[in-house]
């Protein structure tokens, strides 16, 4: 018998079953409404249910509604999303939040083309809101789908490739139970993420290990197959602490175009050649407010990792000698007693510094 035939025999009669008795309890499975599906599903993207689990239930308390995320503030919006990363999401889906409002009048589209539409949607969110919360047939594709796909088929070839990736999507369609879409596409990563996982799968477990090829060569953990990743740049990055005669602290927001736009942080940048990292600090501090500052006592050093860099973070104390802030390379800036410098969003690499100032 042909393999499709086969792994889609089995997903009916195996793997389905046994998402109804092994599905995980997640807060987006109850109360499934195309909003909450929407929310749960971007903060899936790049996050672990576990981590995302609480980030829900605080969003959906502070905004019940899509017209209630609508009516809010975009820095509000950044706030509830802090230390989730990826902030594009967050700006995406309240643009989307506000167009769905003006557009269809506080409705969520109900079609694949009309909800490819929004903003921060792709082909795999609009498969999983269409699946999910409208049943209609459409197969996500995302990396436990594809890990599961890979092995199944013992598809030896490049995930990286856009190309591939199309021809899997393609197997995904082929092998979609239709009029149970929502059920498939969760059997699907759920067997990724809890069984078939990257690097110890429970092969015994498995409703699909008959027709595993990976299984059947003994060598599932070969599958997908990737390219050797590239070397990630790593840079230093100075930042300072500057304290007024009041005690208030100066905090500048990013712009809205740049990486981290609309966050708050402790103003500085990235180290260039030929400089010790307090003349980093220093020159940036004029090239962003334009106030000329002496460093002082170091504070902390933070180590992040982004999905493109990793990062040094070196932070010290600052007085302003001469001028006045102004916003020449940020959005705004304003200063703060310490106790209010939660109240606005940051990056999880600022959060830490605020850690070390709480400690002091």
């Amino acid at each position: 018998m042909d393999q499709t035939k086969r792994v889609k025999r089995a997903v009916k009669s195996r793997l389905l079953p046994w998402f109804s008795e092994n599905k995980r309890s997640m807060p987006w499975r109850s109360n499934r409404t195309p909003y909450r599906v929407w929310i749960s599903e971007l903060m899936l993207q790049q996050t672990r249910v576990d981590q995302a689990t609480p980030y829900f239930h605080r969003f959906m308390q502070r905004f019940p509604s899509l017209k209630s995320l609508a009516a809010a503030s975009q820095e509000d919006v950044l706030k509830m999303w802090e230390g989730l990363g990826y902030y594009s999401r967050a700006r995406n889906l309240h643009k989307a939040a506000q167009l769905i409002v003006t557009e269809y009048k506080g409705r969520f589209p109900s079609t694949a083309d009309e909800i490819l539409k929004l903003p921060g949607v792709g082909s795999y969110t609009a498969a999983a809101i269409g699946s999910l919360a409208f049943n209609m047939n459409m197969a996500v594709l995302d990396g436990n789908v594809i890990r599961v796909l890979t092995r199944l088929f013992a598809d030896d070839r490049d995930t990286r490739s856009l190309k591939i990736k199309n021809e899997l999507q393609q197997l995904a369609d082929k092998l979609l139970v239709k009029g149970s879409a929502g059920d498939f596409n969760e059997a699907m990563m759920e067997l990724g993420a809890t069984v078939c996982m990257p690097k110890n799968p429970n092969c015994e477990a498995c409703p699909l290990s008959r027709c595993c090829l990976a299984k059947q060569e003994g060598n599932p953990t070969d599958y997908p197959k990737k390219a050797p990743k590239k070397k990630v740049p790593h840079i230093i990055v100075g930042a300072a602490v500057v304290m007024n005669s009041k005690g208030k602290i100066l905090i500048a927001q990013r712009r809205a175009e740049d990486m981290l736009g609309g966050l708050w942080e402790f103003p500085g940048g990235k180290q260039e050649a030929g400089e010790t990292i307090e003349e980093c600090v220093a020159r940036e501090l004029k090239e962003e407010l334009d106030i000329q500052i002496e460093v002082g006592e170091f504070l902390v050093t933070v180590k992040h990792a982004y999905s493109h860099f990793t990062m040094e973070l070196h932070t010290y104390f600052a007085k302003i000698k001469s001028g006045r802030p102004k916003t020449l390379e940020c959005q705004n800036f304003q200063w703060l007693e310490r106790s209010n410098l939660r109240n606005v969003p940051y990056s999880k690499a600022d959060l830490k510094i605020i850690e070390a100032l709480e400690k002091r």
